[in-house]
């Protein structure tokens, strides 16, 4: 490989390769990314944490009710949801269908019993406002 050094003030400034060199260390380089990606994923999965099947977050991002995609994808009925989160399943049915907004503490009851963060079944594009119990 033939390298041009450009001084400046006594002291190598700048490195000149030739163009395919270059796209050979960026190739490098972005192997090197891949693999600590790689690395930092499986270290994730081995520490526990859960893989979402793609299905269900472009389900999510399409907007569809996160409580219903959650609970589906976990395999609840409703009612199995509704008993574990300590709510009747007419109101989690409303809460699903938009129909009703939840307070803090029912969506953080559900997101409980979903296995899940209250910020995964509340986000900017949902229709959930939280309510404070009175």
């Amino acid at each position: 490989m033939s390298i041009q050094v450009i001084e400046k003030n006594g002291q190598a400034e700048w490195a000149v390769i030739p163009y395919l060199e270059y796209q050979k260390l960026l190739d490098a380089w972005e192997m090197l990314e891949d693999i600590r990606a790689y690395d930092e994923a499986k270290a994730g999965i081995e520490a526990g944490e859960e893989l979402i099947p793609g299905r269900i977050a472009n389900a999510l991002l399409d907007g569809e009710n996160p409580i219903r995609v959650w609970r589906e994808y976990r395999s609840l009925s409703q009612k199995q949801l509704a008993e574990e989160a300590g709510i009747s399943k007419p109101y989690l049915s409303q809460l699903e269908s938009g129909k009703r907004n939840g307070t803090t503490d029912v969506l953080q009851k559900i997101a409980q019993a979903l296995n899940v963060t209250l910020e995964e079944l509340i986000d900017s594009g949902s229709e959930f406002e939280l309510f404070e119990q009175d």
